[in-house]
């Protein structure tokens, strides 16, 4: 107990100096200067060694350019979305398939069936057309043919 007791009073020492030296500081700036030209030649040689700093804007005048800064250095990092590749998944949102493609692909799905047959149907029409068109072709040869032979 004998060392927290001597670093207590240590403490308190180091206290009271520093108290000490703040009332003197505070004391010596309360005090008025009888010398009032001497704070103005003060002020002026601060003026004088004031520093003036620059970032966007450059001066006119010479002395001025040398306080222009130079511009800050941006420090360089990778994109992680641009590095990183998309990735690709099938699964989609169920979200986004709410609105059909086509407004009428509900009426394509419900006719599709009789599309197919009529489809068929066309097809065996056209095929039927086509042959009763050779069958007209050849007999109209087959006329044109005798009609000849008669003739000569």
């Amino acid at each position: 107990m004998g060392d927290g007791d001597e670093s207590i009073e240590e403490a308190v020492a180091a206290r009271r100096e520093r108290l000490r030296a703040l009332k003197a500081a505070q004391q010596l700036l309360n005090t008025p200067d009888d010398d009032g030209e001497t704070t103005r030649e003060d002020e002026d040689k601060e003026a004088e060694n004031l520093n003036m700093k620059f970032r966007n804007y450059l001066p006119h005048d010479k002395q001025l350019q040398e306080g222009k800064l130079a511009p800050p250095v941006l420090p360089q990092f990778d994109d992680p979305v641009a590095v990183a590749p998309p990735v690709s998944e099938k699964n989609e949102d169920p979200f986004l398939n709410i609105a059909p493609k086509k407004p009428n692909w509900d009426l394509r799905r419900d006719v599709q069936k009789k599309l197919d047959k009529l489809e068929r149907r066309t097809q065996k029409a056209i095929y039927k057309l086509m042959e009763e068109q050779e069958k007209e072709k050849q007999s109209t040869e087959e006329n044109s043919g005798n009609i000849a032979e008669d003739g000569n």
